[in-house]
């Protein structure tokens, strides 16, 4: 009776596909790559388990064709993250364990991993090899006392000395060195502050098992010195850590200081901005590694030693992914702490409602830190511009020049906040009011002058700068709105002594923030003219103010959501003035200064925010006390896209605990030419909910309609 593996394939099928393993092929380990034939098609695919019949008949199963073992197999904790994430979020198996691999191991090409050091094996720490093998003998010797890179064997003119070492076992070949015995020790730390102390004594005894903590600690307050405790304590362990963080631009600033504390331990890093090489090597390099720091993919990291995770800054919205698989690292951390039986920290100065309203029912231990680290930094003055009553040039109002003015003449460093890449958000012709449309998209395109483009920030469409107003032909046209290139020009016209560095997606890459650091601690900078890439994990001694332009929008937004970002992004960007001995000061310019938000925002008062958001989203069954998954649909009509969301509708399941609301067009309605339309299903229980779309997914799949695709999006945060 032929032997039958059950294959995982990176297809939208909720299934996995039976196949018959040759002879040659009798033992195959769950989770490693197989590459099978699929269709017309050769298709890698995850090796999950063996059975000895199938539903397929026997002379219509195909044969696997090759176990690609130059590249390690999934361990049996992925494969169990995986599952879990298929059957939370409801997307194929398949699809989770390819996508959680770097690309260049779901290609079947022969690879070989780069094992780029040589080090002495147990066995070669007691060998003694024979008194004529000089040569052998020194390089043994050398490699005892630290591991060697292959470049400086080459150098040396080593190679096949070093060979005859690996083929008698002494020595081996390593993606990451080992630490060495002569490590130099670790960096000190310095001097916990009381409340550090007693954050400490709550962390620390949690360490060996699982619990979710959330750390609620104003901006400046250390929770990255209690990070760095823990991970401490948990490497003195022999364990690993895994830090999670939001964006890509945080990741060699963090690296940098994980590595000047801990000099003797060995890291990788993983986010999208490493080249593919790289990210290979450093996803092949975390079994070895003391601690991986990286973006929300890091999360299904093979870590064999796994002790502690950390997802800073929890409440950020990118660890929501919002395409594929539509997860939350932030969520998947958690349920990967509960399987490893690790402890999960989770830190914030604005942590999610969700992880804050489950702190206070006691299902998360909170543990809070009210004050900066600093003993003389103090948390900034808050104060409001009154745009109804105070006249605005270019954006910009008299009082916030004057304390701009004022800031650099005393030689302190400034922060200007403008959420919006670009000159402008729109070309626009006063004559016809003709507005610069994206043919694609439901959205304006953004006017960027110094490539002499119109851009899409949603499809990526992009063009020339008409030279006339294509509705009326009127050659007048004129920037409408800000953006921070129009803003870094604004500025420079006011403040031409001022030494301006804008920071947004168009200037900045991933290896340009080490120097941007450089520079802004240095003084080589005056004033820094930001999106929210500015706004958290950055800490300028010298910068004492922040100005704030344009949030007003987030006030009158149909996003439930819109005002708890908006705290959160304004607290976390008026956290970074004053972080040092000098005060700091924070203007928001604002024509609603007396809506609730900038109350408790003037005051630094999350909780009280937090519990008056929490007490409106219980009385109209909002989350976090209500669960939602969204459908979403997309077409080339909009009739297509609701028409397939209202059969949906219909064959939904008879549940009482279950809403099914009506089909709408998404607030933005097309993007890339395809209409976008979403039907939202709400339940006061996780359990009924999730019971409700595992009853309904085998119906929406059988409908067979003409769009262009559909999907489930399990906790939506954008609607």
């Amino acid at each position: 009776m032929p032997s039958i593996l059950q294959v995982a394939l990176d297809t939208p099928l909720p299934r996995l596909f039976d196949y018959r393993l040759p002879d040659g092929l009798a033992t195959v380990q769950p989770g490693s790559l197989v590459e099978v034939p699929f269709g017309r098609t050769l298709q890698i695919g995850v090796a999950l388990g063996r059975q000895t019949d199938s539903t397929i008949v026997a002379d219509k199963l195909r044969d696997v064709i090759r176990v690609l073992d130059d590249r390690p197999a999934l361990s049996p904790e992925i494969l169990r993250l995986a599952q879990f994430c298929a059957d939370y979020y409801h997307h194929p198996l398949g699809a989770i364990l390819l996508a959680t691999l770097p690309p260049r191991l779901r290609n079947a090409s022969p690879f070989a991993a780069d094992t780029p050091w040589l080090v002495a094996t147990e066995a070669g720490r007691a060998a003694e090899p024979l008194a004529r093998a000089k040569s052998q003998r020194a390089l043994l010797d050398a490699l005892r006392a630290a591991p060697i890179s292959r470049a400086t064997l080459r150098e040396q003119k080593q190679g096949r000395h070093a060979a005859a070492l690996v083929e008698a076992g002494w020595a081996a070949w390593s993606r990451v060195p080992p630490r060495p015995d002569d490590a130099p020790p670790t960096t000190d730390a310095p001097p916990a502050t009381a409340e550090q102390h007693a954050a400490l004594d709550a962390l620390l005894p949690g360490l060996g098992a699982f619990g979710v903590h959330l750390i609620h600690g104003v901006t400046g307050s250390g929770k990255t010195e209690l990070y760095l405790r823990l991970i401490d304590a948990v490497l003195a362990d022999g364990k690993q850590a895994l830090v999670l963080i939001p964006e890509i631009a945080l990741t060699p600033q963090l690296e940098q200081h994980f590595r000047r504390r801990f000099p003797e331990r060995r890291f990788a890093t993983l986010h999208s901005g490493l080249s593919e090489k790289d990210r290979t090597e450093h996803w092949l390099a975390a079994p070895d590694c003391d601690v991986l720091l990286g973006t929300r993919l890091s999360v299904f990291a093979p870590l064999p030693r796994l002790g502690l995770i950390v997802v800073d800054e929890e409440h950020d919205g990118s660890f929501k992914q919002q395409d594929g698989l539509r997860y939350s690292a932030r969520d998947v951390a958690i349920a990967r702490g509960k399987q490893a039986g690790v402890p999960v920290v989770l830190g914030s100065a604005t942590p999610s409602l969700e992880s804050y309203a489950q702190a206070l029912n006691g299902r998360y231990q909170l543990v809070e830190l009210k004050q900066r680290a600093i003993s003389q930094a103090q948390l900034p003055d808050i104060e409001l511009v009154d745009l109804k009553h105070i006249p605005v040039d270019n954006g910009l109002t008299r009082p916030a020049l004057t304390a701009l003015g004022e800031t650099l003449a005393r030689g302190e460093q400034s922060l200007v906040f403008l959420n919006r890449r670009g000159y402008a958000p729109a070309l626009y012709c006063p004559s016809c009011a003709w507005v610069s449309p994206c043919p694609r998209c439901s959205a304006r395109l953004v006017l960027h002058r110094t490539a002499h483009r119109l851009k899409c920030h949603h499809c990526g469409y992009e063009t020339r700068i008409p030279s006339e107003c294509p509705s009326c032909g009127n050659p007048d046209l004129k920037p409408l709105g800000q953006g921070t290139q129009r803003l870094e020009e604004t500025l420079a016209a006011f403040l031409p002594a001022a030494r301006i560095r804008r920071i947004d997606r168009d200037t900045m890459r991933p290896r340009a923030w080490a120097e941007l650091g450089e520079a802004v601690h240095g003084g080589e900078v005056d004033i820094l003219v930001g999106t929210q890439m500015l706004a958290k994990g950055h800490d300028f001694p010298n910068m004492t103010l922040a100005l704030i332009l344009d949030t007003d929008g987030a006030l009158y937004s149909p996003d439930f959501r819109a005002t708890e970002r908006l705290f959160a992004q304004l607290m976390q960007v008026a956290g970074r003035a004053g972080r040092a001995d000098k005060p700091g000061r924070v203007l928001i310019q604002t024509a609603f200064p007396d809506h609730p938000l900038f109350r408790y925002l003037q005051r630094h008062d999350y909780p009280g925010y937090a519990r008056a958001l929490l007490a409106e989203r219980k009385q109209l069954e909002l989350p976090p006390f209500t669960r939602q998954v969204l459908v979403r649909a997309e077409a080339t009509t909009m009739d297509a896209a609701l028409a397939f969301l209202q059969r949906a509708a219909q064959l939904a399941p008879d549940d009482a605990g279950v809403s099914v609301f009506g089909a709408t067009p998404a607030p933005m309605a097309r993007v890339a030419n395809l209409e976008r339309a979403q039907l939202l299903v709400q339940s006061a229980s996780r359990q009924a909910l999730q019971k409700f779309v595992r009853d309904w997914r085998p119906q929406l799949e059988a409908i067979k309609p003409r769009i262009a695709r559909w999907s489930l999006d399990v906790d939506p945060l954008v609607f």
